[in-house]
């Protein structure tokens, strides 16, 4: 869960998005997910148990709609939203805040992957015309000393591909991030792999 709903929080933001209007389950969690930009999404077993504990303090209650369950605000759940108008608008400003951390968070780690993309990119390309340039030079009689070894461009990304592990293990560690920001990091570093399966097929 993100830090911003730490002790009993979300369970107030539940009554807020509630207080919308009747939802059910994942309607909460899409809503969640939408007011983070898609940079957190809460869980059913974080959603549902909260929701289970509000139902039975009299503060929502459902109806069975095509077999989903619907919570609706009551009204000792609007006098606890009124009773806590105050947190709720700290916790709308810390959510304001988190979201733009976030945001600049998956922007570096974004500038970081495409600069690699794009530095494999050029990589790939000059090793495939190096490959051809060879195929199409006329072979020549074996040196009598083999020539000193050269950087090759496969040699040149694994050093680029560590150089980044570093870089990014550095930078991630450095910003004390939450356990979402880092699975939000995970998923990123997995789009890029995935372009770059992409691109080698």
């Amino acid at each position: 869960m993100t830090a911003v709903f730490s002790h009993g929080r979300l369970r107030l933001y539940l009554l807020k998005l509630l207080d919308d209007g009747p939802k059910h389950g994942y309607e909460l969690i899409r809503l969640l997910e939408e007011r983070f930009l898609g940079l957190y999404a809460p869980s059913a077993g974080t959603i549902y148990p909260r929701l289970q504990r509000l139902e039975a303090d009299g503060l929502v209650a459902h109806t069975a709609v095509g077999g989903r369950k619907v919570y609706e605000i009551t009204d000792a759940g609007r006098a606890e939203l009124r009773h806590r108008a105050g947190e709720l608008t700290a916790l709308e400003s810390d959510i304001a805040a988190s979201v733009e951390d976030l945001s600049a968070l998956a922007g570096e780690i974004r500038a970081e992957v495409r600069g690699s993309v794009r530095d494999l990119k050029r990589e790939l390309r000059e090793a495939a015309r190096q490959s051809r340039q060879a195929r199409s030079t006329p072979s020549a009689p074996a040196p009598t000393h083999p020539p000193a070894p050269q950087t090759a461009p496969l040699a040149e990304f694994d050093q680029r591909l560590a150089a980044f592990t570093v870089e990014m293990g550095a930078l991630v560690r450095s910003r004390r991030l939450t356990d979402s920001q880092v699975r939000t990091a995970i998923r990123l570093l997995d789009g890029a792999l995935d372009g770059l399966r992409r691109l080698l097929r």
